[in-house]
């Protein structure tokens, strides 16, 4: 089963035990995105990825200049308590032999704090690089933050997901869940900027992409 296919089955199994007054809320959540074309105004194909400078895992300083290989894959993900997020960096990493061979690279990069990311990384058992962009100031500057709503702040409390916890701060601020492929000159090739959370890009169509390059 691809990512697509174990997403639309994660939807579907959430559809029928989420509480019909709190799926509304998340949908509607979803819906007001959509509505302010925020993917429109993100970094998209044909522009060229600002450097950045974030702390690893293990609360190290990581550079976009860290990455010489021909092609680079940048991953944004709301962190480890989402089970979307999750699904996408296995994916993501089972990929990984076969995009190493044709020279390309992966970087994941969250809100979350370094321990929070460790924690996310050893749990999916991830061996790409993947770094924390604390109060999401360079997701800020890409243009895929947006903020919480209260009513949907309250629905993750009820779920038991503490986003403050994991994030640091008060601010109830998430990336979308965009991934870009890069050339060597870190110049965009594709951008997927989907304000859906639920929905990911397909590592093989990753794979896809590069090869006809």
């Amino acid at each position: 089963m691809n990512l697509t296919d174990q997403l639309s089955e994660r939807r579907n199994n959430s559809a029928k035990v989420i509480p019909t007054d709190k799926r509304a809320i998340m949908q509607k959540s979803t819906e007001d995105l959509k509505s302010q074309n925020l993917s429109k105004k993100a970094l998209t194909t044909g522009e060229i990825l600002p450097s950045f400078t974030l702390k690893n895992i293990e609360g190290n300083p990581v550079s976009l200049e860290d990455f010489q290989s021909q092609y680079l894959v940048v991953a944004f993900y709301r962190g480890g308590w989402c089970p979307y997020c999750n699904m996408e960096l296995k994916a993501l990493q089972s990929i990984l032999p076969e995009l190493t061979e044709l020279n390309g690279e992966l970087v994941a990069i969250t809100p979350e704090t370094p321990d929070n990311s460790l924690t996310t990384s050893e749990k999916n058992e991830l061996t790409f690089s993947v770094v924390s962009d604390l109060n999401n100031a360079y997701a800020k500057s890409l243009g895929l933050v947006f903020q919480l709503p209260k009513n949907l702040q309250g629905v993750y409390n009820d779920f038991g997901i503490d986003v403050a916890k994991h994030n640091g701060n008060n601010d109830f601020e998430l990336p979308m869940p965009a991934t870009y492929i890069l050339n060597k000159d870190r110049e965009v090739i594709y951008s997927f900027v989907p304000e859906d959370y639920t929905e990911r890009l397909e590592p093989e169509t990753i794979l896809e992409i590069i090869k006809k390059q």
